[in-house]
C-alpha cells in the first residue's frame, strides 16, 4: 500500500465556512445568513466585472506567469521595486511558499496561538517545527486575545527561520501597536524572516496600529503579506501578494510558486480593483462603521467583545462556543466557531447583522 508522509496523514482538514444554501435546505428555510468567512457583503466592483468580461475570451491561453502588470501596479502603489513583489494564488499560498522557501525539516516556524488556523498546517507540510506562543490579554483582566511579542521573541532560537505576526490577528481581531512592534522587529535576529500577515490591514482604524510596509523599510528580514480576498472583494478569484524589503526574499518566494498559479481572470480583476481604490475605501468605511455598531450591540447584550481592527468580531465564549454556534445555525445564521475558545462573526450588512442579533436574543431568552 502506498502511504503519504506521516505528517501529511496527521493533518486535519481545513474547514471552510458552511454554504448558506446547504444550511437553508437542511433546516427548511428560504435563506441563511453567512457570517463565517470574512468576505465583504458587497458585490464585485463594476470595474472588476468589466475586466473579467474583457479577458474571458482569452482564457484558452495561459496567463502571464510573472503577473507583470499586476506586479508593476503593486510596486508603484507601495513605492517599491517590482523585484520586491511576489504575487500568488491567495495569501495562504504565499505563506506556503514562504515555508517551503525558508524552512528545512527540523527548523522552527514561530507564531502566536490562537491565530490563523493554517499556520500549524503549513509548518507540518514543510517539515518545520511549529512553535506556538499563547496570546495574552489585551486589556487588564480580559481574555487572552492579543499577540505576546515578548513571548514570540523568547521563542526565537538558532533554529527559527520564520516568525509569523498576524496583525490584526485572525480570529480575535486585536492588533499590536507601533512601539511594541518596532521593538520586536529590531530585536529579532537578522537570520530570521518576520512575515507581517496583514490580510485585514484595510479595515484598521486605530492610528496606533502601524502599516507593515512602513515598518518593513530598512529591515531586510521583514516581509508583508496582503490579500485581495477581503476588502477588495476578490475572495472567489484568489489573489495575494508579498512585499519584501530584500528582493532576495521575494525572489525565493517566487521560486517556490506553482507555474501559472494566478489565473488570467484573477490578474485582470486585481488590476481593475486597484484602479477602483476610492470605491474600495468607501466600502471599507461602511464595514468599519457597521463593525462599531455590531460591537456596541453585542456589548449591550453583555458580551465581552474586544475592539476589532478587522472585518469581524470575536466572542470569547470558551466551552459555550460550540453550543451557541449550533443554536445560531438552527436559526439560519452561520458563524465560525473555534471549539472551546470563541466565536468569530463576520461583519455583514446591517440587515444580516440584525438577523444575527435577533437570533442571539432568541437563544438567550431560551
Amino acid at each position: 500500500m502506498v502511504s503519504p508522509r506521516a505528517a501529511v496523514s496527521a493533518l486535519p482538514a481545513y474547514r471552510p465556512g458552511r454554504n448558506p444554501a446547504d444550511l437553508a435546505r437542511e433546516i427548511g428555510v428560504p435563506k441563511a445568513v453567512k457570517l463565517a468567512s470574512n468576505e465583504v457583503a458587497f458585490p464585485p466592483l463594476p470595474a472588476v466585472v468589466a475586466a473579467i468580461s474583457q479577458v474571458a475570451g482569452e482564457t484558452n491561453r495561459y496567463p502571464d506567469n510573472g503577473a507583470a502588470v499586476l506586479t508593476g501596479d503593486l510596486a508603484r502603489r507601495y513605492g517599491v521595486d517590482p523585484g520586491q513583489v511576489a504575487v500568488g494564488c491567495g495569501a495562504v499560498t504565499l505563506l506556503q511558499q514562504v515555508a517551503q522557501a525558508y524552512c528545512d525539516p527540523g527548523t522552527g516556524l514561530v507564531y502566536a496561538w490562537r491565530s490563523f488556523e493554517m499556520y500549524p498546517l503549513l509548518a507540518r507540510v514543510a517539515g518545520a517545527t511549529a512553535v506556538q506562543v499563547p496570546l495574552v490579554p489585551g486589556t487588564d483582566g480580559g481574555r487572552a486575545d492579543t499577540h505576546d511579542l515578548d513571548g514570540l521573541l523568547a521563542a526565537v532560537d538558532e533554529t527559527t527561520r520564520v516568525v509569523l505576526v498576524c496583525n490584526p490577528n485572525n480570529p480575535t481581531g486585536t492588533a499590536v501597536r507601533r512601539p511594541a512592534l518596532e521593538r520586536f522587529l529590531d530585536a529579532v535576529p537578522a537570520t530570521t524572516l518576520v512575515v507581517l500577515d496583514e490580510a485585514y490591514r484595510e479595515f484598521v482604524t486605530d492610528p496606533e496600529v502601524p502599516d507593515g510596509v512602513e515598518l518593513m523599510r530598512g529591515r531586510p528580514n521583514v516581509a508583508v503579506l496582503r490579500t485581495f480576498s477581503k476588502a477588495w472583494g476578490l475572495a472567489g478569484l484568489r489573489v495575494g501578494y508579498l512585499l519584501a524589503e530584500d528582493p532576495a526574499v521575494a525572489e525565493a518566494v517566487r521560486k517556490t510558486h506553482v507555474p501559472f498559479g494566478v489565473s488570467m481572470v484573477a490578474q485582470a480583476a486585481a488590476v481593475a480593483a486597484l484602479a477602483s481604490e476610492d470605491e474600495v475605501r468607501a466600502r471599507v468605511a461602511e464595514v468599519t462603521a457597521e463593525r462599531e455598531r455590531l460591537t456596541a450591540a453585542l456589548r449591550e447584550r453583555g458580551q465581552s467583545v474586544a475592539d476589532s481592527q478587522a472585518n469581524f468580531v470575536w466572542l470569547p465564549l470558551g466551552e459555550r462556543t460550540a453550543e451557541l454556534a449550533a443554536a445560531l445555525e438552527a436559526r439560519a445564521v452561520i458563524t465560525r466557531p473555534f471549539a472551546g475558545e470563541g466565536l468569530r462573526v463576520t461583519v455583514g450588512t446591517p440587515e444580516e447583522d440584525d438577523v444575527f442579533l435577533a437570533a442571539l436574543d432568541e437563544i438567550v431568552r431560551g
